[in-house]
């Protein structure tokens, strides 16, 4: 296993940035419709296709998700990926009509140092279809496609990914754009909140620290007092390849959404717009009730490992007052 959200079969992700606007896309590619549903948890969420995710909706599988920057104006990306999946024959029939279903979301990295000086149009259309086009399963970590512009409360934040198995044998695995208003390590020391479930060392392996002091223990928030509502968001793809009706996957959102509180301080808030997808690709049967739960709780486990990598991965952006990166201070 890769440690990455393509360690599952018939998952692929592509990105495509671009650094003068400092901002980026990220496609997950399904190979065969996959069920999937969402739990939104933040006050300020940007989603395309919401509705389709819903248990009352009548479209149970998708063909992609797609992750951008932007703000709304990065909701056009998945237009982008619509177009590829379209020239691929991928998509709903209905009858003679071919409908990628692509659902997506969005974070804030407007005020981040690129020049969002773009003309009439914004390029995330272009950049969904390019980050389609790049999907394989291999892919970066760090300041790269949706996660290039991210950031966090005291560091440069980014993209995350990580894979584990239950004791019976079903993968699941994680993606996180990681642009939190809220911090991803202990204070300002090199100890992620994650530290629990760390494994082999993949953020760091700093453990936490010895003890805890009140300052350690203050809210600090991107922004301070000046932070707005629409600027911050975590948006988390969750995979497995079990078999899982909507409701099923709907459930194990929620309990993947859990992964978040392990990794950020604080999270879910109103300056938030936390999103968690989750998808299956049905290959493998599960007990619907100690197997779902065992899935989402390591699930939660994984969310909260990918977005502690996102941040440790990332390199710092190359414009004047940038957040550092974890690695330019503990690297």
């Amino acid at each position: 296993m890769k440690n990455l959200l393509t360690d599952i079969s018939g998952v692929r992700v592509g990105h495509a940035d671009d650094a003068a606007i400092a901002s980026g896309v990220t496609a997950i590619i399904f190979d065969a419709p996959a069920v999937a549903s969402i739990d939104v948890r933040g006050g300020g969420p940007g989603t395309r296709e919401e509705s389709v995710l819903h248990l009352e909706g009548t479209v149970d599988a998708i063909d992609a998700i797609t992750l951008s920057g932007g703000s709304a104006l990065g909701l056009d990306a998945a237009g982008g990926v619509q177009a590829w999946l379209a020239e691929q024959g991928r998509g709903l029939r209905i009858r003679d009509a071919v409908i990628p279903i692509v659902p997506g979301a969005i974070c804030f990295d407007l005020l981040n140092g690129g020049s969002k000086a773009w003309g009439r149009f914004p390029p995330y259309r272009d950049l969904g279809y390019a980050a389609a086009q790049a999907a394989s399963t291999d892919f970066t970590l760090g300041s790269v496609g949706a996660g290039l512009g991210a950031t966090t409360a005291n560091f440069k934040g980014g993209l995350g990914s990580a894979s584990a198995q239950t004791g019976s044998g079903i993968a699941v695995a994680a993606l996180a754009v990681v642009n939190a208003v809220g911090s991803v390590t202990v204070g300002d020391g090199p100890w992620f909140w994650a530290a629990p479930f760390e494994a082999n060392n993949e953020f760091g392996g700093r453990g936490l620290p010895p003890s805890f002091n009140p300052e350690m223990l203050k809210a600090r928030l991107k922004g301070g007092p000046d932070a707005r509502a629409a600027e911050n968001t975590t948006l988390v793809v969750v995979v497995t390849d079990a078999v899982l009706t909507k409701p099923q996957a709907r459930r194990l959102a929620m309990i993947a959404q859990t992964g978040m509180a392990r990794a950020i301080y604080p999270v879910h808030a109103p300056l938030d717009g936390d999103v968690v997808f989750a998808a299956a690709t049905g290959q493998k049967p599960i007990d619907p009730l100690f197997g779902l739960t065992e899935l989402g709780m390591v699930a939660a486990n994984t969310v909260a490992r990918a977005i502690a990598r996102g941040v440790h991965a990332a390199t710092a952006l190359p414009f004047l007052g940038a957040l550092p990166a974890w690695s330019d201070r503990f690297g």
